[in-house]
């Protein structure tokens, strides 16, 4: 990796993106001029990645990767910048270096500054697997399914560290 480039990231995430039967590894990958990007290594290298935020000092913070709208096809769930775009973001792998934009929601987050932890991310609770976010003013958590078409349902609970991990374990 160029010396202008770290992993910003708290663990890598590994997921059989391509459907190769091999898994792939997902991390955050951060450009000192460009901001942050996820990007998609497997064993020879980089294969593929989203668009740099565009800016210094931008991150996003990773959901999740899973089948989200049930195709058969691996997505990628992230919030851009939690702090303050708060924008949840869908990305698909493609033919190419790219991956492949599919939706965005905006109002969510799942990262408050100075946190060294990321709240949240997928649970499959025998009803499909949802996204698990907090509201991006901090007073309740989501639950997320996606299509094609966002479904939001409010849990009606504090977005806290203790309440997320509830939620994460189908308490809630």
């Amino acid at each position: 990796m160029p010396e202008t480039r770290v992993f910003e990231d708290l663990a890598p995430r590994l997921a059989d993106i391509d459907a190769d039967g091999n898994p792939e590894v997902v991390v955050v990958e951060t450009d000192i001029a460009q901001g942050a990007r996820l990007a998609v290594y497997d064993e020879l290298g980089f294969v593929a990645a989203t668009p740099y935020i565009g800016r210094t000092h931008r991150w996003l913070s990773p959901v999740g990767v899973a089948d989200l709208d049930g195709d058969g096809q691996v997505e990628i769930a992230y919030v851009d910048r939690p702090h303050l775009a708060k924008m949840l973001r869908i990305w698909r792998f493609g033919s190419g270096p790219d991956l492949v934009h599919v939706a965005d929601l905006a109002g969510v987050t799942n990262h408050k500054i100075g946190w060294d932890y990321i709240i949240g991310g997928l649970r499959d609770c025998d009803n499909g697997i949802e996204m698990l976010v907090a509201d991006a003013d901090w007073t309740s958590i989501k639950a997320i399914t996606f299509d094609g078409t966002f479904h939001v349902r409010d849990l009606n609970l504090m977005p806290t560290a203790e309440n997320m991990t509830a939620v994460m374990q189908c308490v809630q």
